[in-house]
């Protein structure tokens, strides 16, 4: 006869049964898709490249925050080089993306948006974007280098748009790659010492790019006359009218306005028809 007794491991099971997964809310894990998993270690490997500089982080340590094995990533990258090429372009879209802005109300308005949106960026992706920009980075490449080519293309491009001037000239151009370079290297120093809070140097940017603007504008006649307009669509609580008020408040030290106003007198008496006329025979004798 067959012993009734139940085994040592029926016993065990009587008394701790299975856990109900159904019962206690909890579904099963999902099996990712090709796609879907690609996407994952995108989007993970691009969060480790924005805490950390790219050469201290490895194929495990994305493995790991996904939640994969080492060869699973390998089977959809080669190397950890593709894998940081690929989040850096999906960050380069993104980065992109943040430049594009309505065309509605005064430009630098529209300008400071832009550049809280690009700081905000830099902030959130401080390590891998200094090494990227530095060029020190161990994993900068050719292609590495292509993607920060593309954003400072879609930079140039909106902005430009956003002047709307009929033909931009050379001078115009080369104006709006410094301003960005500009923005590029003080971003860069910003994320070493943070020495003035996130909204002052968001506003010095924009500040910068209007005075850059009025410098280009007084070097080419064709751009002064549509400078006008650009001034009379700005408010004055707005960047540039803040940096009127301040730019006035200046020349409100002593020694400042009377300085300027002799070199403004001198210039134009060296500008003027009178200085460039040669005497007459009358008054030469």
């Amino acid at each position: 006869m067959a012993s009734r007794t139940p085994s040592p491991t029926a016993a065990r099971a009587a008394r701790n049964p299975a856990p109900d997964r159904s019962a206690a809310g909890e579904r099963p894990r999902r099996r990712l898709s090709v796609d879907e998993r690609r996407e994952q270690l995108i989007a993970v490997a691009l969060e480790l490249f924005s805490r950390r500089p790219p050469e201290e982080v490895s194929i495990d340590d994305i493995a790991a925050a996904a939640g994969a094995s080492r060869p699973l990533v390998y089977h959809y990258f080669p190397g950890k080089q593709a894998l940081y090429e690929e989040s850096l372009r999906r960050a380069g879209r993104e980065l992109s993306a943040r430049f594009e802005e309505p065309a509605d109300g005064p430009l630098s308005e529209r300008l400071y948006r832009v550049m809280g949106r690009y700081l905000d960026f830099v902030q959130s992706h401080g390590p891998g974007f200094a090494a990227l920009l530095r060029g020190g980075s161990v994993a900068a490449s050719a292609g590495t280098s292509a993607v920060i080519d593309e954003v400072r293309r879609a930079a140039h491009d909106q902005i430009l748009s956003h002047l709307a001037f009929p033909s931009p000239s050379p001078g115009l151009r080369l104006t709006v790659r410094a301003w960005i370079a500009n923005a590029e290297i003080t971003s860069l120093e910003w994320l070493a010492e943070r020495s003035v809070p996130l909204e002052e140097l968001q506003l010095h940017l924009v500040q910068e790019f209007v005075a850059a603007l009025t410098l280009t504008a007084a070097r080419e006649p064709a751009l002064a006359a549509e400078l006008g307009s650009f001034f009379a669509d700005e408010r004055p609580d707005g960047p540039t009218g803040r940096l009127v008020r301040d730019l006035t408040g200046l020349f409100a030290v002593p020694g400042i306005a009377e300085a300027v106003t002799t070199l403004a007198v001198a210039a134009v008496g060296e500008t003027s028809p009178q200085a460039t006329e040669e005497p007459d025979e009358a008054g030469a004798e």
